[in-house]
């Protein structure tokens, strides 16, 4: 019985120590993840580092001794035309306003262009009778290369800001229904017939069903449609402009200035990255109640 009796306080015992230990494992485990992640990004970034300065450092030696930098240019001239438009302008005035004015026109685009891709492409996607009808019209206009329909708002837009944000508006359009038509048709059948067996209306199962379903389509398609927007407020600036960046590549390209496109590619590439930044935090409060993706899966 004494025997039986300690056996019983051991089994006793031991619920109440395994948690304790089960803790200190899971967060070990925790900080082993967390010291593995830190060195897997500095090592990532170690290597793109490296990238980047073996590539500038090949053009730069490569444009003193074998390339003519007059028409390819070179790492430090591009280097002094920044410093230069930073400090002291550009021919078209201040390079602050010339930014000011291109991303004006891109996010006015851009949240133009988005939200009416995301209404159209949910209520075609929706209505399968709609779709049939404006598939053809959708897809000619679509077919039309974006630098005509540039010329033709500049004609009937003018020089100004409409042109380019119209511009920025169908290359933003075209990007984000294409999404936004697919995440509604992919809805999953079974929610919808559960949800309309319980009484739910057309609206409730749009705004319940239908919508959060299409959302990860949705902002998969931001992602590239900011990029976009700034393409096409490049693309008429260049066309034709007063001011902004594309106006200041047209510009160096009339001069034969390389340094000057690079420069001006930099600026915009940094505000693309910027741009995106703020989308990938925007997607992850939108979609806390996505579960957690593996950790072998690739983000590019």
């Amino acid at each position: 019985m004494p025997r039986d009796a300690e056996a019983a306080a051991t089994i006793e015992k031991e619920p109440a120590a395994r948690p304790a230990g089960g803790d200190g494992g899971e967060r070990a485990a925790i900080a082993r993840a967390r010291t593995a992640g830190l060195r897997r990004a500095l090592g990532i970034n170690t290597v793109r580092i490296a990238l980047v300065a073996a590539w500038l450092g090949s053009w730069e030696l490569a444009a003193r001794h074998w390339i003519d930098p007059f028409y390819y240019s070179m790492p430090s001239k591009i280097w002094d035309r920044l410093v230069g438009w930073f400090t002291d302008g550009t021919s078209q005035g201040s390079i602050w306003e010339q930014i000011a004015v291109t991303l004006e026109e891109a996010v006015i685009g851009f949240a133009l262009g988005s939200a009416g891709g995301v209404v159209l492409g949910i209520v075609l996607g929706r209505s399968r009778f709609l779709s049939d009808v404006c598939a053809p019209f959708i897809k000619a206009v679509n077919a039309i290369p974006r630098i005509i329909l540039a010329s033709l708002f500049i004609i009937w837009f003018g020089l100004g800001m409409q042109s380019k944000i119209a511009t920025a508006f169908v290359l933003v359009f075209f990007a984000v229904f294409f999404n936004a038509f697919q995440g509604a048709r992919e809805v999953d059948r079974n929610l919808v017939n559960n949800a309309r067996i319980l009484g739910a209306g057309r609206l409730q199962v749009l705004w319940t069903i239908v919508v959060p379903s299409a959302t990860s389509w949705i902002l998969a398609s931001l992602h590239s449609a900011f990029g976009f927007a700034i393409i096409g407020a490049i693309v008429g600036e260049y066309t034709g402009a007063d001011k902004g960046l594309g106006l200041l590549i047209n510009h160096s390209q009339g001069t034969f200035d390389a340094a000057g496109i690079y420069a001006g590619m930099i600026i915009i590439t940094v505000l693309a990255l910027l741009a995106e930044y703020l989308l990938t935090l925007l997607e992850g409060r939108l979609l806390r109640w996505r579960p957690a993706a593996s950790g072998h899966d690739i983000q590019i």
